[in-house]
């Protein structure tokens, strides 16, 4: 009884968001020469279905992201920009900080934020949630698998005359999460008491052959074919700060905890490109993580003797009707680390209905997942479904 209702619950809110206009993502209250306020949002409502192999199945739905910020200036060729995330929250200690900086835009070609923002590491993490093809980053762009989130520090992206070559670059700090099945960044804004603290630098160039195009996915435009070619690296050092599961006996550095264990450094590249045109939006990535911990006592989880090399690549592609605002899609996916005895991969299918672009539509996927966490013959498929609508 309760999933017939709450298939009737679900295809109402698709009624609904069809029939809300949407405006321009972020909406002027207040403008007077250089001073100006602003504030927008997203909301993301996800329906999910998990049939694992073995298991019972389940279902639940819930706000992915529930995203309200504020922007404004005072001051010529300075802004800020504040957001919160309420989305998942289960209890008051829920609420995420997400983009909180100020930037400088008085340096021509260029910008300088100064705060709390992305790390300029993976193509898929740099696309925003709410221009994503397939719903969910998943190896790629993953903060759990390697990628560094945001990071609280000093940023610079520019680019040059001819808008063909684009650099960015960031250093800051960034802290770890403690747990052996996953690599798992998170910004020191949201810490808990048991992250280690530490610091990221991370750079990246991107050209263009023919002219700039944005990361966002699909192609709305249905012009000539635009190509973007990306490279990158980061670093990440603990600095050896607020270890809670390393000990000392006998001279020699232990891990004290089956689950957990303190990380002492990491480092990863990428390459990665991206196609636009004729209807057709494609995003190839590849990077590849390595980590140490402190102690080389750690074998569970993603490593091996205290150590792991995380092997993630992603094709992504969808292509966009001329006449109908639908979009089909389809992702191949997978990751590999040295603690896994199968290769964890995937592959995605999914339509997106647009009823203004990127500011209001609906997504359906279907996600097949074999040897999930690198479990030999532990298979998983996914159905997910999203409603989202930005302003």
């Amino acid at each position: 009884m309760f999933k017939h209702f709450l298939f009737v619950l679900l295809l109402a809110c698709v009624a609904v968001v069809g029939l809300v206009p949407a405006a321009d993502a972020g909406i002027k209250v207040y403008e007077d020469g250089d001073k100006f306020i602003e504030i927008g949002g997203r909301m993301q409502i996800q329906y999910l279905y998990l049939d694992p192999s073995g298991e019972d199945s389940e279902d639940t739905i819930f706000f992915r992201r529930l995203r309200p910020y504020i922007a404004g200036s005072v001051t010529k060729d300075w802004n800020g920009k504040i957001q919160f995330d309420f989305g998942k929250s289960l209890d008051a200690d829920e609420v995420q900080v997400k983009d909180a900086y100020m930037q400088y835009t008085g340096w021509k070609n260029h910008k300088i934020f100064i705060g709390n923002s992305k790390t300029v590491f993976s193509r898929e993490f740099l696309t925003s949630s709410k221009r994503q093809q397939t719903v969910e980053r998943w190896f790629v762009g993953q903060h759990n698998f390697g990628s560094p989130d945001r990071m609280l520090g000093f940023r610079i992206d520019g680019n040059t005359s001819s808008k063909k070559f684009e650099y960015k670059f960031n250093i800051g700090g960034e802290s770890f999460d403690p747990d052996n099945r996953r690599m798992d960044f998170d910004t020191p804004v949201n810490d808990a008491g048991d992250f280690t603290l530490g610091w990221v630098g991370a750079g990246r160039v991107t050209y263009y052959p023919r002219e700039p195009i944005k990361r966002d996915q699909g192609d709305f435009k249905r012009g000539s074919f635009n190509y973007a070619v990306e490279a990158a690296a980061f670093y990440w050092t603990s600095n050896d700060n607020n270890l809670q599961y390393t000990d000392e006996v006998d001279g020699v550095l232990l891990c004290n905890n089956e689950k957990k264990c303190d990380l002492d450094s990491a480092n990863g590249w990428e390459l990665s490109a991206g196609i636009r045109g004729h209807g057709l939006s494609a995003d190839l990535e590849y990077n590849q993580v390595a980590g140490e911990m402190i102690a080389s006592n750690v074998n569970s989880g993603m490593y091996v003797n205290g150590e792991t090399t995380i092997r993630k690549w992603q094709l992504e592609g969808g292509y966009m009707l001329a006449n109908i605002p639908l979009e089909f899609v389809y992702k191949r996916d997978s990751m590999d680390t040295d603690g896994y005895e199968r290769k964890w991969y995937a592959n995605d299918f999914g339509i997106n209905y647009f009823f203004n672009q990127h500011k209001a539509k609906a997504q359906f996927l279907y996600r097949v997942e074999s040897n999930v966490n690198g479990v030999d013959g532990a298979d998983r498929n996914q159905f997910v479904m999203q409603w989202q609508f930005v302003f």
